[in-house]
């Protein structure tokens, strides 16, 4: 069957009238009657992929690149230009102002991540229920103002609240887009996207120190010190770009102006059946977009999140030591506050690069583990060098080496776990608990790196590779209970097993189905 005068080949006419056969109905007033439009256009009797055959993929994605990631990379580089800028401030005399100690200092690092872990399930299931458009911006005003006020504090408690409140209003972001790149892109496809976005992290490290050194000649403008006016200056910023993004920002494939509504229907058919393996009858499961609670609950149960976690807390420690105390380990080198800042941006510039060529490389080649793995043993060869000696420019190299892989490893394992949950609702709380539970080793990390241990910050390098060996094993479980699970799946595939679930059912088991297969991805194991 092939879906042709479905609609006209304008977007905007594309919201003027649906065809489907000879029926014509009236347009639709609501979002929610343009998603049932959609929908029963994928899911009429004898469509296929096919059936979108004569539409222009390659196209369709490049409308999608030039239109959804641009923003989201920019509101991720506000988000940690945000919650990173303390590091920058720091060494700008922060904490000689506030009169804190080195304990007091880590300890404002540390409660960011106490709301920012508690509140990113919740900001997620919102988020699936509100629109994107509006859910984003908003709380990007929230954070903005936030950030804007703590160029005020007079004392630590000031300090401490802020960066409390600041966890809270970025914890949706991150899971947010995380989850969002996977409601448009297919698994093949979401890394190199997942990358273009988290890129933004890294060019933020480089950007922080290039408008750190900047911002600090603005000492004693208006009686506020330098590293105030880095804490107000962003904070606008990101309050600006918030108003901006609530009227670029689109919501899901169904509603998307900028797409004829055959081209919707395609990019929903591609997301819906993603994963799974046809059975001799050619039948392929379509995976649900329905919320209920159980899929709440079987994400929490899931075993591979678990799992993945210890993964994560192997990127994540390494990543939040390096953001939050890569000026300071510099300084501690015999360089300068300036000269410091400068010292940060090579190295933020050559991870944003790796991390979009290893994720295009990733999405080809369709395997992730086989990046993950190699890219934490070179993490891990990075810190080695840095506890091995106190030569300035060894450790430097050490970190060179170290963050130059922290930034291509992370997105590369959100989209492995994103790749393997089936269903929209549990792939989104799933994320959340990754990203959750995860960031925990931020607040880990926040304390590696103790006043007392400068300059070489032995302690610090020594727990960010023990945790990156956790990563390894933990990597190597994965891989090993995927492959089981498959092969399993494949043997009751062959006895016909699946005929024994109706359409609904396969759908409702999501990555649990027979017919689901999980990314593996690790060639040694082959």
């Amino acid at each position: 069957m092939k879906i042709d005068n479905a609609i006209t080949s304008s977007p905007a006419e594309s919201n003027e009238k649906f065809e489907v056969g000879r029926d014509k109905p009236a347009r639709p007033q609501t979002r929610s009657d343009l998603v049932k439009e959609i929908d029963a256009m994928v899911m009429a009797p004898g469509v296929t992929r096919e059936s979108f055959a004569h539409l222009d993929e390659k196209k369709i994605l490049r409308k999608m690149d030039m239109r959804l990631i641009p923003m989201l990379a920019l509101l991720y580089l506000l988000s940690f230009l945000d919650r990173g800028n303390i590091g920058n401030a720091k060494i700008q005399g922060l904490q000689e102002d506030l009169k804190m100690t080195d304990g007091q200092y880590n300890w404002t690092l540390t409660v960011f991540f106490f709301t920012y872990c508690a509140f990113e399930v919740p900001s997620n299931m919102i988020l699936k229920k509100m629109r994107p458009s509006i859910w984003l911006p908003a709380i990007m005003v929230a954070w903005g103002i936030v950030m804007t006020l703590m160029g005020l504090v007079q004392n630590f408690t000031g300090l401490l609240l802020s960066r409390l409140f600041l966890g809270v209003a970025e914890a949706g972001l991150f899971p947010g887009v995380a989850y969002y790149i996977t409601m448009w892109y297919c698994r093949h496809e979401a890394q190199t996207r997942q990358a273009l976005f988290f890129s933004a992290a890294s060019i933020a490290g480089a950007f922080s120190g290039l408008l750190a050194y900047a911002i600090a000649k603005m000492h004693g403008i208006a009686g506020l010190e330098g590293w105030r006016w880095i804490f107000i200056l962003e904070g606008i910023a990101t309050v600006v770009v918030a108003v901006i993004a609530f009227f670029l920002l689109y919501d899901f494939p169904e509603t998307a102006t900028f797409l004829t509504a055959e081209e919707r229907a395609f990019v929903v058919y591609r997301l819906k059946y993603q994963g799974q393996v046809a059975g001799p009858d050619g039948r392929l499961t379509a995976q649900t977009d329905e919320f209920q609670w159980k899929y709440v609950g079987d994400a929490f149960r899931d075993w591979q999140i678990w799992v993945n976690i210890f993964v994560y807390w192997g990127i994540v420690c390494p990543l939040y030591g390096i953001s939050l105390f890569l000026p300071t380990i510099i300084k501690g080198l015999g360089y300068t506050s300036s000269t410091a800042q400068l010292l940060t941006v090579p190295i933020y510039i050559t991870a944003a690069i790796l991390a979009i060529g290893i994720a295009y490389a990733a999405d080809h080649h369709g395997r992730r583990s086989v990046f993950i793995f190699p890219l934490l043993c070179i993490m891990a060869v990075g810190f080695i060098m840095c506890i091995s000696t106190s030569t300035p420019g060894v450790v430097y190299a050490g970190v060179f080496i170290a963050a130059c892989t922290i930034y291509p490893a992370f997105p590369t394992l959100i989209s492995w776990l994103s790749n393997n949950l089936a269903g929209s609702s549990k792939r989104a709380v799933g994320m959340a608990i990754q990203i959750g539970v995860g960031n925990l080793g931020g607040a880990m990390a926040s304390n590696f790196y103790r006043g007392t241990d400068g300059p070489r910050y032995f302690l610090g390098h020594a727990l960010e590779l023990a945790f990156i060996f956790m990563g390894l094993v933990a990597t190597v479980i994965l891989v090993l209970n995927y492959r089981r699970i498959n092969r399993k799946r494949e043997r009751q595939m062959a006895e016909g097993l699946h005929n024994g679930y109706t359409p609904e059912e396969l759908s409702a088991l999501g990555d649990r189905a027979i017919t689901f297969r999980y990314e593996l991805a690790i060639c040694f194991f082959k």
